[in-house]
């Protein structure tokens, strides 16, 4: 279904592309919504086998997801240039899969709190609490499963890789 990547050389491991995921902070969620594609970058958290947004509880993005829940998500991770290559020095990761609202309470309430902790790692559980309860009635969040998942790095990384070792 999904197609394989054809540089196979620059594929990332699961390990490397799973790192990416844990450390970034935001990245483009793609959606279709009937006529046009819609990529809207956002704060995620990654869990390891999900990923998790919060967004409002009406506009172009939840429409499109109600309507369209096939999405993708692209996360960069190092996007180096280097203007004398004419080139950027790049690792990235793609996730494909399928978004829904969560609806279930304790779902809800347990995606909030990653994202509270990963955003403000700072706060105490009761602060994130406190914040959560003050938002709650505005607060629509999202979960992506992780239909197939792909890491991809720019091949001078991979030739300097091999150089080093």
């Amino acid at each position: 279904m999904f197609p394989e990547m054809r540089r196979k050389k620059q594929l990332l491991s699961k390990a490397e592309s799973d790192a990416i995921l844990y450390e970034g902070t935001s990245g483009v969620l793609a959606l279709w919504d009937g006529e046009y594609p819609y990529a809207v970058p956002l704060s995620y958290v990654y869990n390891g086998e999900k990923l998790y947004f919060h967004c409002a509880k009406a506009g172009h993005k939840i429409d499109a997801i109600r309507s369209h829940p096939k999405a993708s998500f692209c996360v960069t991770g190092q996007d180096q240039v280097v203007p004398e290559e004419y080139t950027t020095y790049y690792r990235s990761v793609i996730v494909f899969g399928q978004v829904r609202e969560l609806e279930d309470e304790n779902e809800k309430r347990a995606a909030a709190q990653r994202l509270a902790a990963r955003y403000a790692p700072e706060n105490s559980p009761e602060r994130h609490q406190e914040i959560i309860r003050r938002e709650w009635k505005n607060l629509c969040l999202l979960e992506m499963s992780v239909d197939s998942l792909t890491g991809k790095k720019a091949i001078e990384l991979v030739q300097a890789e091999q150089s080093a070792g």
